[in-house]
């Protein structure tokens, strides 16, 4: 392959890369609305937000069905994080509705 059908390759796959992000960022703020909804149920049943066993049922749900290449331990990584920014939302929304969390029932 000759450089320069290499530097149009590398274009390519970039284009597809930035095509892909955009897609990746459109779901997350699918989820993020989700998310708000689950917090407003959450509030008015006064639950708390963190909930450890719903957590480890998304990561087997995203590990289980995870085909490849990233290995399982690599997508829980990256689900922890995005679990842990859509509670920052979700407390961040009630906080900026006036209202507590609901941290008082399990």
């Amino acid at each position: 392959m000759t450089p320069d059908e290499t530097a149009a390759s590398l274009d390519r796959c970039r284009e597809q890369i930035d095509v892909i992000d955009r897609q990746i960022a459109a779901l997350l703020n699918e989820r993020a609305k989700v998310v708000e909804v689950i917090g407003n149920l959450k509030q008015q049943a006064q639950m708390r937000v963190y909930e450890p066993k719903r957590e480890d049922e998304v990561y087997r749900n995203v590990t289980g069905s995870n085909s490849g290449p990233l290995k399982a331990d690599a997508l829980k990584r990256i689900y922890e994080r995005i679990i842990d920014e859509m509670r920052t939302l979700q407390r961040d929304r009630m906080a900026a509705a006036g209202r507590p969390p609901g941290e008082t029932k399990p």
